[in-house]
């Protein structure tokens, strides 16, 4: 029997909320062409994801992967930051 390959999705966000302990609310955003007119249009939606050390704040931009559930509403863990957001 063949042993299946996971395959790690990742994502590029933005974090817009960090009022949660261990817990940040990511928007993705992606462009999608529309298949008759061809105009493309943002899609964005947003996704908790896990930050075990609380290191990203808001407005960070950050790279998250998809993993177990980790509660009812985390899919994803952050794994990097990108690039930090503009402090208040």
């Amino acid at each position: 029997m063949e042993a299946r390959k996971k395959v790690r999705v990742e994502k590029i966000g933005k974090v817009i909320s960090s009022k949660l302990e261990k817990s940040r609310v990511v928007l993705i955003e992606r462009r999608v062409q529309h298949p008759i007119y061809k105009k493309y249009a943002r899609k964005t939606r947003n996704v908790m994801a896990h930050d075990g050390k609380n290191i990203s704040k808001e407005g960070d931009t950050v790279r998250i992967v998809q993993c177990r559930p980790l509660s009812k509403l985390k899919r994803w863990k952050i794994v990097e930051i990108l690039e930090r957001g503009e402090e208040r």
